[in-house]
């Protein structure tokens, strides 16, 4: 696991929500990162506090409240507009937590949250909602940066999630930026069951004119075991303006999908 790979699952560390591999590569990678453990540590004590709370039931204000507190989230985003945010991301992600647990009600802790009844199950609904609207609104700035920030938030989303699928494909065919396209393309693997993200990956081959990104959807389609690809794969070897690496590339695909 990277460190960045580590940041956006960190809230998912702490919140026990990692599968029991996902979990390991997370204590594995911070035996070994001292910066990613000084983070998880700072955001460790935040979570702590949090369940520490009493946990009556939420009362009858609750949606009302989380919706106006949403609303309010949304107002201060678009005020903020192409801003860079002055806090680390470690506090960027605390301060999200400290709004969830103002918007649910004072005590309505994370215990509270887990349970299954069928107001927490729709509250999770409104958070993955949210989570949607970071990731959409991040890949529309025109800082690059930020946009990777958005292809980043886009691994939180439900792999279901046709807008955010349709915004990385954007990313993939038209981002000016090269680390963005390469990173939207890491981002299409949770989608990758859906035959409109296979489709649109070998689409997107002959259109691409950086070596690397061509590459990266090379291995994605590989990855895939998508056979379908055959086609591209030898247009791409036998166009004489192709570079001769991704010429490589697209011949040893088409070995291993043989």
């Amino acid at each position: 696991m990277t460190c960045e790979e580590m940041e956006w699952r960190m809230a998912e560390y702490w919140s026990r929500t990692l599968g029991i591999e996902e979990r390991k590569e997370a204590e594995a990678h911070l035996a070994t990162c001292e910066t990613c453990r000084a983070e998880t540590q700072s955001l460790g004590s935040l979570w702590r506090d949090l369940a520490q709370l009493p946990s009556p039931e939420p009362g009858a204000g609750l949606r009302e409240r989380f919706h106006e507190t949403l609303a309010a989230y949304q107002d201060g985003a678009a005020a903020a507009g192409t801003r860079r945010p002055k806090f680390p991301w470690a506090w960027q992600i605390a301060a999200g937590v400290a709004l969830l647990a103002i918007g649910v009600g004072a005590g309505y802790s994370f215990h509270s949250l887990r349970t299954a009844s069928a107001e927490v199950a729709q509250l999770r609904t409104e958070v993955g909602n949210m989570r949607q609207l970071v990731a959409l609104s991040l890949l529309q700035q025109q800082s690059a940066s930020e946009r990777l920030r958005g292809v980043s938030w886009a691994h939180s989303v439900e792999s279901s999630d046709t807008e955010v699928l349709a915004a990385l494909l954007t990313a993939v065919n038209h981002d000016p930026n090269v680390n963005v396209r390469l990173a939207a393309v890491d981002a299409l693997r949770p989608f990758a069951a859906s035959r409109t993200t296979r489709d649109a990956v070998m689409q997107s081959l002959p259109g691409q004119t950086a070596p690397i990104v061509q590459v990266a959807l090379i291995d994605l389609l590989v990855d895939l075991k998508e056979t379908e690809a055959a086609p591209e794969l030898r247009k791409v070897v036998m166009d004489g303006s192709t570079d001769s690496g991704v010429k490589q590339r697209a011949q040893w695909a088409l070995e291993k999908l043989q």
